[in-house]
This record gives C-alpha cells, sequence and structure tokens, in this order.
C-alpha cells in the first residue's frame, strides 16, 4: 500500500464540503482505496465474491446441527441463485464464483462450479490431522492463482465466501492455536447447536489440538493440522490479493481465520484488507483483536457465504461515491473554516 497516496487523498477529502473527518471511517475507506490502487482518480470497482465450499471430516463427531449432505446442496442452492450469498451480491453488484475446492460430492462437470478440488473432505480431525502439509498449500495456491486470473479479467476488489459444514469447528481450533486463547473463549454455537452439543464441541476441539500438537508458529502447519481447505484458500486469496495490490472484503468468522493465516504468513497483507463485520461467533473477536482490526459492520450476522462482505462492498462504494462527487470549497464557493 502506498502511503503516498494516503495522504495525498485525506488532503482532497479535507477540502470537501464538511468538517474534517465528519464522515468518520468513510473518509479512511477512501483514502485506503486510493493507497491500494495507487491513483487519486478513484473509479467504482468491478467486485467479485469467491464462495469456496469444503467438507470437514470432524462433522462426523456430531459438531453440527447439519449434516454433512448440506455442503453439496448448498453448492447447487449458490449455482440456482438462491443462497443468502447471491441476493446480497446482486445487491452490491458483485458476481458470485462458486469454487468446489473440497467437497465430499463428486460434481461431475457441473456448470457454473469452478472444479478446484483438492480433498474429498478433510480427515477427522479428532483423530488425525486434518490435511497433509502438502494438500494445505495446494488449496493456498489455489486461491491465489483465482485472484490472479480474475485480476487478469478486470476484477478489481474481492470478497471472500465460504461454505462448509463443521467448519466453525476448524476455524475454532485454528484460532485458539494461533491468539493462545482457550478453546472454550473461542468456540461458539456455530448453526446453533444446543448446549450438551456445544460443550462436546469444546472437548473435540481440545481433543483435535492435543492429540495434533499443531506448531502456532508454522500457520501451514496449524492449517493442515486442525484447519480446512476452503479456509486455506481463502488465506491464498489474501496473499493472491496483496500480491495484486487489490482489497479484499473480508466476511466473518471462518473467513477471518483464512485471513489470519495469510497474516501470519505476511503481516503486510493486513494493508489490504477490510473486514466486513463483526460476526455472532464468540472467536471472532480474538481474531480481529489479534489482528488489530476494526470490523466495517455490526449486524448480529452468522450466516457465512460471504454475505456481510458483501454488504460492506456497498459501504467501500459509498466511500469511494463521497470521495468522487463531493464539492470541495472551492467548487461549491463555501467557506472553509481552516482558511477562513
Amino acid at each position: 500500500m502506498n502511503k503516498k497516496y494516503l495522504e495525498l487523498a485525506q488532503r482532497r477529502l479535507d477540502n470537501l464540503t464538511k468538517p474534517r473527518g465528519s464522515l468518520g471511517r468513510l473518509e479512511q475507506y477512501a483514502s485506503r482505496l486510493a493507497a491500494i490502487y495507487e491513483t487519486l482518480t478513484l473509479a467504482i470497482p468491478k467486485k467479485v465474491v469467491f464462495v469456496f465450499a469444503a467438507d470437514h471430516g470432524v462433522a462426523a463427531e456430531g459438531v453440527s446441527a447439519f449434516p454433512a449432505e448440506v455442503t453439496p446442496q448448498m453448492v447447487f442452492n449458490f449455482l440456482a441463485g438462491g443462497a443468502g450469498i447471491n441476493v446480497l451480491a446482486r445487491h452490491a453488484g458483485a458476481e458470485v464464483v462458486v469454487i468446489d475446492i473440497g467437497v465430499n460430492y463428486d460434481f461431475n462437470d457441473l456448470r457454473g462450479l469452478i472444479h478446484k478440488k483438492v480433498v474429498h473432505g478433510t480427515q477427522n480431525m479428532a483423530k488425525g490431522p486434518a490435511m497433509t502439509r502438502d494438500q494445505a498449500l495446494q488449496c493456498i495456491e489455489v486461491g491465489r492463482e483465482l485472484v490472479g486470473q480474475y485480476a487478469d479479467m478486470g476484477f478489481a476488489m474481492f470478497a471472500t465466501g465460504e461454505m462448509g459444514i463443521a467448519n466453525t469447528t476448524a476455524s475454532s481450533a485454528i484460532t485458539s492455536v494461533i491468539t493462545s486463547k482457550s478453546v472454550a473463549d473461542v468456540t461458539g454455537k456455530g448453526t446453533g447447536i444446543d448446549v450438551d452439543a456445544h460443550k462436546r464441541k469444546i472437548g473435540i476441539i481440545e481433543r483435535a489440538i492435543s492429540l495434533n500438537a499443531p506448531d502456532k508458529a508454522d500457520p501451514i502447519d496449524v492449517l493442515a493440522k486442525v484447519g480446512g481447505a476452503e479456509i486455506a484458500a481463502i488465506a491464498g486469496m489474501v496473499l493472491g490479493a496483496a500480491q495484486r495490490s487489490l482489497p479484499i472484503v473480508v466476511d466473518g468468522f471462518i473467513s477471518s481465520v483464512g485471513a489470519l493465516i495469510a497474516y501470519c504468513m505476511d503481516n503486510s497483507v493486513r494493508d489490504y484488507m477490510f473486514f466486513a463485520h463483526m460476526s455472532q461467533e464468540v472467536g471472532h473477536k480474538a481474531i480481529l483483536e489479534f489482528m488489530d482490526s476494526t470490523p466495517m459492520l455490526d449486524l448480529d450476522l452468522r450466516l457465512g457465504e460471504g454475505t456481510g462482505a458483501a454488504l460492506a462492498m456497498t459501504i467501500l462504494d459509498a466511500a469511494i461515491k463521497i470521495y468522487n462527487e463531493m464539492a470541495t470549497f472551492e467548487q461549491a464557493g463555501v467557506s472553509d473554516s481552516e482558511n477562513s
């Protein structure tokens, strides 16, 4: 991110017909976008949401209120345009791209689906590593390469999305290891499990961490042992967006875990990330605190799919329009209190 453009963009914002700083974080978003794009001529970008779908072997432990079959069923729903992310992406003017990175289902040549399967679901992390290190790296590379491909097609703002039954279990495990918070402090109820199932979920995560002994100093080791294919692909997305100097809007808890992995690999990626919202999942706060980041929205969301990120994209569009369309004091013939 080019700090020179950050300062120049803020100078323009300070000259708009308003008290300085009165549009709060909208001004920060506009200046950050100018610094990321390295331009003082902002335009509404071509936007895309990547929804990575993958299954988790730990679902066999009963950690979700929904069965594993829901993952492929939701892939069909995404492709039919009937899911929450489809609705909100249409509202944001963003394209939805659905990627099979690790669903335990054979989609054959299903039209509209991006076929990038690395695993047929992860292994059950309560009994051993979820993935091999090589599989985790392959998933990261898929995310990175897709960002590059879509950037070459003219897309200039990316949002993370995911679908995978039991992925809050993997996400809580990663969060606990990397932030050093207790499993109980970062584990929520996911799809809406009851109290007994929640206690069992905590116990399963604790067992998985103890069994696999992931090395918190090695984010790939953590990802491979207690993570998921879609989480790895999102980490790759973040790395790819930073490499191309493009903004990436990070959705809720699971997506932020992917961002956390990328951040632990390269702290500089934080400059390119906009955290869309504060999830109701309790572990999300720990991740945001770890990366010293403030979410854009707080709407009690916990769906995933990229829904919060799609909404946040509309806020970034608003910031760009403020930057472009508001008159300066000179243009409007209004006295600037700083200079009057």
